[in-house]
């Protein structure tokens, strides 16, 4: 496959407007960028049938006004909204002043998938703190698509991919924290965890206890930041500790001795969670990496 980049450098009120397109060949990559561009003076757009692409739109400087599903929303920096593909929609500078936007349209058969996986399922207006780096990274992309030569759009789909997660990472939707936030939160938990996880008596209110909050807030703060409860957290923390152990090639550790070293007070136990966080035993684990002979 290859792909053209096709750029259009043009004046708006002084200000150039880039716009970078990206047009694919007879194949094309599962997730892949569209577009991508920075417009100064953003104009008025009236979408009745929706846009083919999913559209991010942000604001740079200035506000938008957007108008879905009969409902007005405002846009003001450290704002965006991504919209899906199809979905009718107006937008225009609030109050007739300037409004300046950056923006990605994407595509690809993973596309949907990909941000259902990171929790969007629909269109939707996010918001971020003023130190994330939402907005530097995009400027950043539209610099390099200004001098790369990307004819197989890897680079432009890696960077997609990064973009979308940072999304996830740092975006907020309504009053709700962002997950950056809730690591931030969790951070001096999940310090003594990766040191203490071998003690066997860690519950979920020494874990709570810890950050003085309830074991039902704790939870929650996990849920949101991993999709996961706390306990199961410390689960999946020993087992990863327990494989790094078993990975050092030293094959004088007992199945027991590593069970005992990540946590879990007999090694039975060990290998039913090791078995069902990771589809094998840990002894077929050491065959896989060639740590013992078969």
């Amino acid at each position: 496959m290859e792909q053209l980049i096709e750029r259009k450098g043009f004046i708006i009120n002084g200000q150039h407007q880039n716009r970078f397109m990206f047009k694919s060949g007879e194949f094309e990559l599962p997730l892949y960028m569209d577009s991508i561009g920075f417009n100064p003076d953003q104009e008025t757009v009236d979408r009745t049938k929706g846009y083919p692409y999913f559209h991010w739109l942000q604001t740079l400087d200035g506000e938008g006004e957007f108008e879905l599903s009969g409902r007005r929303y405002t846009l003001p920096p450290g704002h965006g909204s991504l919209l899906f593909p199809g979905v009718p929609h107006f937008y225009t500078a609030k109050g007739g002043k300037k409004w300046s936007t950056l923006y990605i349209t994407f595509g690809g058969v993973l596309a949907a998938s990909m941000l259902a996986s990171l929790g969007i399922r629909h269109t939707e207006w996010l918001h971020w703190e003023e130190d994330a780096p939402i907005t530097s990274q995009l400027i950043a992309m539209i610099k390099q698509a200004q001098h790369d030569e990307d004819r197989t759009g890897l680079n432009a789909s890696a960077q997609l991919y990064r973009f979308l997660t940072m999304i996830k990472i740092y975006g907020q939707k309504g009053g709700r924290s962002s997950v950056f936030q809730h690591l931030e939160k969790l951070d001096p938990l999940l310090g003594w965890l990766d040191v203490n996880y071998g003690d066997p008596d860690i519950s979920l209110t020494d874990m709570a206890e810890k950050l003085a909050i309830s074991p039902r807030y704790l939870n929650s703060l996990f849920r949101q930041a991993f999709g996961i409860t706390a306990y199961a957290y410390l689960i999946k923390l020993r087992i990863i500790k327990s494989k790094e152990m078993m990975s050092l090639g030293d094959s004088t550790r007992s199945i027991k001795e590593i069970a005992m070293l990540s946590g879990y007070r007999d090694s039975s136990h060990f290998i039913a969670a090791f078995g069902k966080t990771e589809g094998i035993t840990p002894e077929q684990f050491r065959k896989l990496h060639g740590l013992i002979s078969s």
